[in-house]
């Protein structure tokens, strides 16, 4: 059984880019986990933050789209492989026009996706904002202003994240795979996608937050913790806090959450693409962490 002195060790690098990526906040996340569980899972994985963060002895990491699980599914059996991906597409740079080099690196995971494209589009993209166009499903974000990390830069962070993932396990499934697997001690934590963007971002994939709430019930009911992040709001208690407001009116059972935090995320990447340049006051994004139960 884990057992944590209320603060975790956040990685100091990012692997991959991530829109909602939890690392800076990881801290305050984290420290409102029990002090004590068994496995850990991340259903929601992404940039697997919080997971490396927690580097759980028994852990279990999962996401629907399937080239992201094939760079996690990798790294954790052969790490120098997805350096090797990385460094191929990286290399192509010198002496070539980055953007160019995007765009074919693009075109090639749009024809066939796959995790070795995808692991350099995700450091290469317009500030890790993963979009992808509803008519055809193609990844449709532009080449990021900056040159992407280095090959050496790549192969540090590397090293640094393989011994917090190597205890876990990793898989291409559906997150209530998840909920199923969990038992009475297991810890669960969540970072759905926003209501507003989901029909843009990780391969537009369905999602249903009500389902979501029926299976933290189950969870909770069994002796799983579950903590949740979600949007909590917007320009002080806008839209966002109203569309959150209705959703949980609807979907929410009552006493679900023994408790909930709001954590500042500051600006929002994907407001920021979609203004293009328009000034960000006023946009910054609160997070609510939402638990099952109460922290000690």
């Amino acid at each position: 059984m884990r057992e944590s002195n209320s603060r975790y060790s956040v990685p100091k690098s990012q692997l991959l880019k991530w829109i909602g990526n939890k690392q800076k906040h990881a801290d305050a996340i984290t420290r409102f986990f029990p002090r004590r569980f068994n496995r850990f899972f991340e259903p929601f994985l992404g940039s697997a933050a919080i997971l490396a963060t927690v580097s759980p002895e028994r852990g279990v990491g999962s996401d629907s789209y399937k080239p992201l699980m094939e760079i996690w599914c990798t790294f954790k059996k052969d790490p120098g492989k997805v350096v090797t991906w990385y460094a191929e597409r990286r290399n192509r740079i010198r002496g070539n026009n980055k953007d160019l080099v995007y765009q074919n690196v693009l075109e090639s995971f749009n024809h066939n996706p796959n995790g070795a494209d995808f692991i350099f589009l995700v450091r290469s993209c317009w500030g890790g904002v993963i979009r992808f166009r509803q008519e055809d499903g193609f990844m449709s974000t532009p080449c990021g202003e900056h040159d992407p990390i280095s090959v050496d830069e790549f192969v540090k962070r590397a090293q640094e994240w393989y011994p917090r993932i190597k205890n876990c396990d990793f898989a291409h499934t559906e997150y209530s795979e998840a909920f199923r697997r969990a038992r009475s001690g297991d810890m669960i934590y969540c970072d759905p996608p926003y209501s507003d963007s989901q029909s843009i971002l990780y391969g537009a994939h369905e999602f249903d937050l009500e389902h979501l709430f029926e299976l933290i019930e189950r969870a909770k009911s069994r002796g799983v913790y579950v903590a949740m992040s979600m949007v909590g709001g917007k320009k002080g208690g806008g839209v966002a806090t109203k569309r959150y407001g209705e959703v949980v009116k609807l979907a929410r059972p009552r006493h679900l959450f023994e408790k909930q935090v709001f954590i500042n995320n500051g600006s929002s990447m994907l407001k920021r693409f979609q203004l293009e340049g328009q000034t960000m006051e006023g946009e910054d994004v609160h997070d609510r962490l939402l638990l099952t139960y109460t922290p000690r």
